[in-house]
């Protein structure tokens, strides 16, 4: 399951996702999660789901890889499903005892699991179709005019994408936890989800120690070459609008503007 997350994970490719501007990435996922909000119906997580199948089948990373994100949070997929049909009022379809499935509560059910789906979904192919350094420089560019109110763009920029850079060695620190825990016998698979949420406990404590570890190594190595914050820093790639890049801000709009016309139509 550990090696099932995919957030944080870059895949290598040169596709047309791949090539646009970080900048532009990052404001389309806040636009494409603003729009999962603001749809209410299933014609328009209908317009959700086919454009961002658009940007998966141009990203070229395949759809299993994508998919696997979806397993680490399946169980709380599953509560939230199973909670909003019993705990929704409406007209009863099924009642067994004093719990009842109703109409509405399905319908909500359904409507919440297809949204916090393609929201992980979303997510995952900024990341995934996004280098770290890119992230990082794309967040600081957007939050740069934030610098008028005192905002340390930087900085900010520079936590998340230490953040997002070490999710994938954590994930790899765990499992190298788990593997020496099951040498000696540990058992994280078999028994009910309260045995098995207690046999993990003995991982948090190494994993804890070796975050803190990596944090104070890291934090030696920027000390060490003089890290003094984004004050008079320059890049050695500076990020340019490109002709694709005006084409993928086209497409953004008329996404939106989609999802908008929609709305207002019902």
């Amino acid at each position: 399951m550990i090696r099932d997350i995919t957030l944080g994970q870059y895949y290598p490719g040169e596709s047309l996702i791949h090539k646009l501007d970080p900048r532009l990435k990052i404001i389309s996922t806040f636009v494409f999660i603003i729009a999962l909000f603001l749809v209410r119906d299933f014609i328009g997580f209908g317009v959700c789901a086919v454009s961002l199948a658009f940007v998966i089948a141009l990203s070229r990373v395949p759809l299993s890889f994508i998919l696997r994100g979806l397993r680490p949070i399946f169980i709380i997929i599953m509560m939230t499903f199973v909670l909003n049909i019993f705990m929704t009022g409406g007209e009863p379809i099924f009642r067994w005892g004093v719990l009842a499935i109703t109409k509405e509560g399905l319908s909500r059910a359904v409507f919440l699991v297809i949204r916090i789906s393609l929201l992980i979904i979303g997510s995952s192919v900024l990341t995934l179709t996004t280098k770290p350094l890119s992230l990082t420089d794309g967040i600081e560019c957007i939050l740069k005019p934030l610098r008028v109110f005192k905002v340390p763009a930087h900085e900010l920029a520079m936590m998340m994408g230490i953040a997002l850079r070490f999710i994938p060695t954590l994930l790899e620190e765990t499992d190298k936890i788990m593997k020496a825990q099951m040498a000696r016998g540990a058992d994280f698979e078999s028994g009910s989800i309260l045995k098995r949420a207690k046999s993990l406990v003995p991982i948090l404590v190494p994993l804890f120690m070796g975050a803190f570890r990596i944090a104070s190594d890291l934090a030696m190595a920027m000390e060490a070459r003089c890290y003094r914050g984004g004050d008079m820093r320059t890049r050695m790639q500076e990020m340019k609008i490109k002709k694709l890049d005006v084409l993928g801000i086209i497409c953004t709009v008329l996404f939106l503007t989609a999802v908008i016309a929609e709305k207002i139509a019902l």
